[in-house]
Formats: C-alpha cells, sequence, structure tokens
C-alpha cells in the first residue's frame, strides 16, 4: 500500500504532462505492462478448472474499467483529497459484496479493526469541501468495479494457488489493455499521446508503473491470504502516504504538485490517519 501511494503521488504529477494527460494513453501502458504477470509461470502455475481461468481473466479486464474511472477521479481532484474518498468508499464497497459472494466473513477485532480503518478514510473525506458532483460518479464506480475485483480474485484464489490466478488474471488487464486499440479514435489518442511526450517523462512513467507493480502483486499476494475487504481496508496505509508525499511536495516542489493543506484539513487528515494506524494495529492483534 506504501508502494502504491509514493506511486500515485508521482502518477498525478504525471497527468500534468503531455503524453500522459490523455487517460487512454495513460491506462493502455498501465494494462500493457501488466503482461509481465506471465513471468511467475515457472514458480508454481498449475493449469486449473475452466471456470477458474473464466473468473480470473474476466476479473482482470474488469480492472482495467475500474482503474480508469480510479485515475479519471484523480485527474479531476486534489490526489490527496480524491484518494482519501476512495479510501472510505472502496473498502465498503468489498465488504458489501464480500457479504453476497464470500461464505468467510470478519468478525470480532478484524470487524473493528476494518472500521476504524474505514472511518479514517471517511474522516479524511468530510474534511474537504469537494466539488462532489464532478468527483462522486467516477469514485463511485471505481469504488465499486474494483470492490468487486477484490472479491472474485479471493474467489480464484479459494479454488487455485496465487500464481495460476494471478497469471490469468494479468492475462485478462493485458487484454482489455488490447481491446483500447481496437476503436480507431483511441488507438490514435493513445499513440499520438505517447510520441508528443518527452523521453524524461516516459522514463519516470515506467519507472512509476514498476513500482505500481510491485505493490499490486503484494496487495493481490495479501487478497489470497485474508478476506478482500481487511486488505482494502488497509489501503488508509496508502492514503497516509499519499497525505505525507502531497504535503512534503506542496511546500518543496510547489511546481510540481501544490494543494491546500490549511489547519482544519490537516488536524481532519492527521486524525484519519491515526485511526487507520489504530485500525491496523487491531486487525493485527485479532490474530
Amino acid at each position: 500500500q506504501g508502494l502504491i501511494g509514493a506511486s500515485l503521488i508521482w502518477d498525478k504529477v504525471l497527468l500534468k504532462h503531455p503524453g500522459t494527460k490523455n487517460l487512454f494513453s495513460y491506462v493502455f501502458w498501465l494494462g500493457a505492462l501488466s503482461v509481465f504477470g506471465v513471468l511467475l509461470v515457472p514458480f508454481g502455475y498449475h493449469s486449473p478448472a475452466v471456470a477458474v481461468i473464466v473468473i480470473a481473466f474476466f476479473t482482470g479486464m474488469l480492472q482495467l474499467v475500474g482503474v480508469f474511472f480510479y485515475y479519471s477521479a484523480l485527474k479531476r481532484g486534489e490526489a490527496s483529497e480524491t484518494l482519501a474518498i476512495m479510501g472510505g468508499f472502496s473498502p465498503v464497497a468489498t465488504a458489501l459484496i464480500a457479504l453476497a459472494l464470500l461464505t468467510h466473513h470478519m468478525t470480532g477485532g478484524q470487524l473493528v479493526g476494518f472500521a476504524l480503518m474505514s472511518g479514517g478514510g471517511f474522516i479524511m473525506f468530510l474534511s474537504e469541501k469537494l466539488p462532489l458532483k464532478k468527483l462522486l460518479p467516477p469514485i463511485l464506480l471505481a469504488a465499486g468495479l474494483l470492490g468487486l475485483v477484490n472479491v472474485l480474485e479471493k474467489i480464484v484464489y479459494n479454488q487455485t494457488n496465487f500464481v495460476s490466478g494471478y497469471v490469468w488474471f494479468t492475462l485478462g488487464t493485458f487484454t482489455g489493455a488490447m481491446i483500447l486499440l481496437v476503436p480507431s479514435t483511441w488507438r490514435k489518442q493513445i499513440f499520438e499521446e505517447s510520441q508528443e511526450d518527452e523521453p524524461r517523462n516516459r522514463f519516470w512513467y515506467f519507472v512509476n508503473r514498476f513500482m505500481a507493480g510491485v505493490g499490486s502483486f503484494l496487495i493481490y499476494y495479501a487478497i489470497s491470504l485474508t478476506h478482500p475487504a481487511i486488505v482494502d481496508a488497509i489501503s488508509g496505509v496508502r492514503y497516509g502516504v499519499i497525505f505525507i508525499g502531497a504535503l512534503l511536495l506542496t511546500k518543496l516542489k510547489p511546481l510540481w504538485l501544490k494543494e491546500d493543506f490549511s489547519g482544519w484539513q490537516l488536524i481532519s487528515k492527521t486524525a484519519g490517519v491515526c485511526l487507520v494506524g489504530a485500525g491496523l494495529a487491531l486487525v493485527g492483534l485479532s490474530r
């Protein structure tokens, strides 16, 4: 979650540059790079049942759609406020979908810890005066879609090992990226925007994608080990990193990123981060 938080701060900076302003171009390269998931095949891959392959492949494609709305929200608002809203809504969406689709549910310390971590996200959300009409539609779509992705991934891992499920998941994401090339208008946007960008920006984009890829890999491995809503709620750590990163960049590099950190926002966001930390500790102790 920490790696993805740092990556998202840099994403916000990159989304201001030519070559990465266009969401189709940005999401295409993110999905295309997921093909490297097949490198895990020698490390324990066993062909799962056809039904499991279909679910994992579809989930990978669905993940790219959720990511599109995720980055759409990031582009529209401030990094710390936009992603903090996701920190409140996304775990709740995951938990509600899990109630319908999973047989194992959170209990005791896990449930209380989950509530604290989700509450921390909502406190950060309520601390801002937000353009809700602009931000809520992509945020709710992203939260719902990525919550469904988390639960479907858990269903896959319950039926096969992590490597086998993850390989088909990344193949689905890669296929989703290739589908973006089918409409000629999208294809034109993807390659024109990529060619316009400076080589230095492209280099840092791919470095950033590698860092985010490592973070995502670790998160999906965590989902294979425990309830997906708990993993999603721990995304509060991600928003804590984003909060600190956005604050530092605003103070030290305002030309890269400048956000509002007035008194009330600073206090409430700090309180939200503390709640996330308390919930995380409680979940750990409950094991």
